[in-house]
């Protein structure tokens, strides 16, 4: 993007959460509980994206997120690009994806699941992907399955 044409101020040392789906943005806002975070923080939406037609952004001031997080932010919106800034430099950029199990990050929606009943870590397996990009997940204990935008975050 041209930089006479920047919507959002660079920052210096943080993370920068890029072509997110615009109708997503406010979930993982939510899910990542930013309200709560005293650094500033930037979000942005319905932008004009040249992957899709438009995007949501976050942009972080001294907040880096743990794998967990952004597997979880992969859930909702796979296609998610992550960008660690260091001294106004991006020193690391990649795509978002989940590992082939995800654990104690997702509830089964089976209520006789023993996952439900029982004090354990639900285990799903990444079985596919949809053409839009959403991920199936399958209960490893109750083969119940669940496409990732509808699953309940733990």
């Amino acid at each position: 993007m041209n930089k006479k044409k920047m919507l959002v101020e660079a920052i210096c040392d943080g993370t920068v959460l890029d072509h997110i789906p615009s109708d997503k943005l406010f979930k993982i806002v939510s899910l990542l509980q930013l309200e709560q975070i005293q650094s500033p923080i930037t979000i942005a939406n319905n932008l004009e994206s040249g992957r899709c037609k438009q995007k949501g952004i976050i942009k972080i001031n001294d907040r880096f997120f743990s794998e967990n997080e952004l597997n979880r932010i992969a859930i909702l919106a796979p296609n998610v690009r992550h960008n660690v800034i260091r001294g106004y430099k991006v020193v690391e950029k990649r795509n978002l994806s989940l590992p082939d199990e995800v654990v104690g990050l997702v509830r089964c929606p089976n209520a006789k699941c023993i996952t439900n009943a029982e004090p354990m870590a639900t285990r799903f397996t990444v079985e596919a992907h949809t053409e839009g990009g959403a991920p199936i997940l399958e209960c490893r204990y109750c083969s119940r399955k669940v496409l990732g935008e509808q699953v309940e975050l733990l």
